[in-house]
């Protein structure tokens, strides 16, 4: 009789700046719940949960009088260290996924490694600066703090693109397919994917 193996985790983190807390279930399914204060990151986690097909619950709060920035990073941290707390031992992990993802006239790829190693690729951010209050320039700080946090190899790479929304979407839609592959469990994994025997 097999073992269910549990991955999820629950993660809280606490500064002079901020507080965040992060729920993860790579495996339950169950509808987002994100409130950050910051209303264009809260829809692409939410974005990101639904394609990836996990279970998110994010609640934080932060000094977003100054600017978002310390939110932001800091939320990218706690679900970094969310994610990397849930992926285990990675023994019978898929460890690789990939995505190309349009949304209307934009097109984003991304491609994830969970190989222990962390690494960000960004190639082609919109010029755009701003998409509403939200200021594009913090999108390469939440990624840099969740590829090194979940310690793993993130490419994203824009390709045609108009709408600096609609690209930021696909983006996060593709993290999400992508990290649904690379997490996803498979029985004829023995151990770990590696040629090394280790992540």
């Amino acid at each position: 009789m097999e073992v269910a193996i549990m991955r999820s985790s629950s993660v809280s983190r606490t500064t002079s700046e901020t507080s965040v807390e992060v729920t993860l279930d790579l495996d339950a399914g169950e509808s987002p719940a994100v409130k950050t204060g910051c209303g264009f990151l809260d829809h692409m986690l939410v974005s990101m949960a639904v394609h990836g097909g996990f279970s998110l619950q994010v609640r934080a709060s932060g000094d977003i009088q100054v600017d978002y920035h310390h939110l932001v990073e800091d939320v990218g941290i706690s679900l970094g260290d969310a994610f990397l707390d849930c992926l285990g031992t990675k023994e019978g992990m898929s460890r690789f996924g990939s995505a190309l993802i349009p949304m209307d006239e934009s097109l984003c790829m991304v491609a994830i490694d969970l190989s222990g190693r962390p690494c960000l690729v960004l190639d082609g951010l919109p010029p755009l600066r701003r998409v509403g209050d939200f200021d594009v320039d913090l999108v390469p700080e939440f990624l840099k703090a969740f590829a090194d946090h979940a310690a793993m190899t993130l490419h994203a790479r824009f390709l045609p693109f108009g709408n600096a929304h609609h690209a930021l979407e696909a983006m996060f839609k593709g993290m999400g397919v992508a990290l649904r592959q690379a997490s996803a469990l498979d029985p004829r994994i023995r151990g770990v994917r590696s040629t090394k025997g280790r992540l």
